[in-house]
């Protein structure tokens, strides 16, 4: 994996995050998070990645405090990796890219799990940025805003 950046010296929120949690491993063990998989030898034999590759990007997930590490729910001396209140803040990402791809890469009769809402079993609502006043922004009716002392710098 290429040296990461000290992102504390970038500017931007985006870069920031994708230099945290942009690779393809990282947020793929966050979606496994999510369907429920709490160890190591489970993560790896959902994702087929190398042991080494793993281990590397859980480590960086805790450190992050994306995850914490925590005795096994069943009393076993195994460890569970769980996800803190600042992983589960990332499921928004998850579903926003699990929907991006519904629409742009998966044809009409293409075989795809969905996500669906546990009450009542139905495909949860396309995810659509909205302004504080709950209307629906586009991109185009948006603009980045940057502090005086960055455009100084």
């Amino acid at each position: 994996m290429a040296k990461r950046r000290d992102n504390q010296t970038e500017s931007c929120p985006v870069a920031r995050s994708l230099d945290l949690v942009g690779d393809r491993w990282c947020l793929l063990i966050v979606r496994d998070a999510f369907d429920g998989v709490r160890r190591f030898s489970e993560f790896q034999r959902r994702l087929g990645v190398a042991r080494s590759i793993l281990a590397d990007r859980l480590r960086l997930l805790v450190e992050a405090g994306i995850f914490e590490i925590s005795p096994a729910s069943d009393g076993t001396s195994y460890q569970e990796y769980v996800l803190t209140p600042k992983g589960e803040r990332l499921f928004p990402v998850i579903v926003a890219l699990r929907q991006w791809g519904e629409q742009h890469l998966f044809g009409s009769r293409d075989a795809r799990s969905v996500l669906v809402d546990k009450r009542t079993g139905k495909p949860l609502a396309p995810m659509e940025p909205r302004s504080v006043d709950g209307e629906v922004v586009g991109a185009w009716e948006t603009v980045v805003k940057v502090p005086k002392a960055i455009i100084e710098s």
